[in-house]
């Protein structure tokens, strides 16, 4: 994007550090004549710095205002580069009944984004030896299902190695969502599954090890998690609007969370925040987030050796609560997921830059987002989104049928206007067997299958639409091979169990 360095020298001449010139120096603050004569030396240098700021502020509101125009993001947004914020802004509702506006202190669910303060605390127990990372599960809970206690360690629990099926993805899950419940008693709900590989021989992202290492915090300390959080993380870090989300008490500035259909948005599905617990159950601001992000360049939190430790990357480029990302410059991240809601969290560690970006309609492409963000501050021109294309095409089945919405997916997926991916397909499939129309919806699981051969996605979208029309051993077929091309074990159980449904 061409820059007219004349103008906007021009521009922020009299501001910033032009006030601050003429502040210190015309005003006598600045008594020393060579102190003066330095910054007379550094304004050139000064100035340029201010317009990159800016010029870079500008575009990123417009990268981000195109993803909010196309309806793919709804929340708020913060960027700091060398550690001072550079940009922050929100976009759309954060409540759309009342029309209450997103802004940078709106509190949202974070999801996932949580995992990394549970590392945190129990890195804080680990400096004190009150936990071994190389002690199992045994050592702390003794009550825990053998052998399973004996074999999985701490550090597994932390890196996702530990075989434990995520409970977010166990079949049952979504009856028992709406119930509280403590969590030594809902650890019962997973600790008796088999266990989905050897401990330490692969990957597989379990919401079940944070919820344990959440438990097993209570049981070292006697303490509540939430306090726990309170007192050894937020306070000592000033971000006084992150907290344990809970419905019952009032929360000024809470963003309410939507989901994002095809014909518009709906109130999410309830969950009972006492169920993702330490793997998922915190609140926060994009301005707390700045906060914690400062926090760990400190050693206020942990120490040096701890963060270390838990940046290094392990199977999969996970370390503890966060993946990795090493090359050039060193990025850690993190997402988070839940109901009604997706967050990212996005450091890069030595030019101490920050992304955070928090949504309240849940399915914002944020990796995408982040990816353009960081073009911009490197001096690229951003990838700009595609409008979707699940809408268009769903406008064209109901007045044309069928046949006329696989056309124009042809013509979508030839251009450069549609975003006519995977996801998008999806979506519009799962929507024709939400209203019925299972035969279209298979039709068109059979084209994004054909698209998208080594997707596990796609083949499990198949799969439905298979069992939907009451092809029973073609949806087994179809879950099988999703088993097949899926990339970890995570939703094995899932998929075992349709299979196993099928099959009786």
């Amino acid at each position: 994007m061409p820059r007219d360095w004349k103008a906007i020298r021009s521009r922020f001449r009299e501001q910033a550090v032009g006030s601050l010139y003429n502040t210190r120096i015309r005003k006598g603050h600045m008594k020393n004549p060579n102190s003066a004569t330095q910054l007379r030396t550094l304004l050139p240098f000064l100035l340029v710095c201010s317009a990159f700021a800016a010029d870079n502020s500008s575009q990123i509101d417009a990268l981000l205002s195109r993803y909010a125009g196309y309806g793919l993001f709804n929340g708020a947004a913060l960027v700091a580069d060398h550690g001072r914020i550079i940009f922050e802004k929100g976009y759309g509702l954060a409540n759309m009944e009342w029309n209450t506006p997103n802004t940078p202190d709106t509190k949202f669910r974070l999801g996932s984004i949580t995992k990394q303060f549970t590392a945190t605390l129990v890195m804080q127990l680990v400096e004190q030896g009150k936990i071994s990372l190389s002690a199992p599960i045994a050592a702390y809970l003794a009550d825990y299902p053998k052998p399973a206690a004996d074999r999985i360690t701490i550090h597994e629990l932390l890196n996702h190695t530990s075989g434990i099926p995520g409970y977010t993805e166990l079949p049952e899950f979504g009856a028992k969502s709406r119930e509280a419940s403590k969590p030594a008693d809902f650890v019962a709900f997973f600790s008796q599954r088999p266990l989905l590989f050897e401990p330490g021989s692969k990957f597989s992202y379990s919401n079940s090890a944070y919820f344990l290492l959440g438990v097993i915090l209570e049981k070292v300390t006697g303490q509540p998690y939430e306090r726990l959080l309170r007192e050894r993380i937020l306070d000592r870090a000033g971000m006084h609007d992150t907290g344990y989300d809970s419905t019952a008490p009032l929360l000024p500035k809470r963003a309410w969370g939507y989901d994002s259909t095809l014909n518009g948005y709906r109130n999410a599905s309830y969950i009972d925040m006492s169920l993702p617990f330490s793997a998922g159950s915190l609140y926060s601001t994009a301005e707390d987030l700045f906060r914690w992000d400062r926090a760990l360049y400190t050693d206020q939190i942990l120490t040096r050796a701890s963060k270390d430790k838990m940046f290094t990357p392990g199977l999969s480029d996970y370390g503890y609560g966060w993946f990795i990302r090493k090359g050039a410059v060193t990025t850690v991240e993190h997402d988070g997921g839940i109901n009604g809601f997706n967050t990212l969290i996005s450091r890069d560690l030595e030019p101490q830059r920050l992304i955070v970006l928090l949504n309240n309609t849940g399915g914002a492409p944020l990796d995408a987002m982040a990816a353009g963000i960081r073009a911009i501050l490197n001096g690229r021109d951003p990838e700009l989104p595609k409008q979707p294309a699940a809408p268009v095409l769903l406008k064209t089945y109901e007045s044309s049928g069928l046949a006329a919405m696989l056309q124009q997916i042809q013509t979508f997926q030839s251009n450069a206007v549609y975003d006519a991916s995977e996801n998008q397909l999806s979506r519009l499939a799962a929507y024709l067997m939400g209203i019925g129309k299972n035969e279209d919806a298979l039709a068109l699981a059979k084209v994004i299958a054909e698209k998208f051969p080594k997707s596990a996605g796609a083949e499990t979208q198949l799969a439905r639409a298979y069992q939907a029309t009451g092809n029973r051993t073609e949806a087994r077929s179809a879950y099988a091979r999703a088993m097949e091309l899926s990339e970890t074990p995570r939703a094995f159980p899932i998929l075992q169990d349709a299979i196993q449904k099928l099959s009786r």
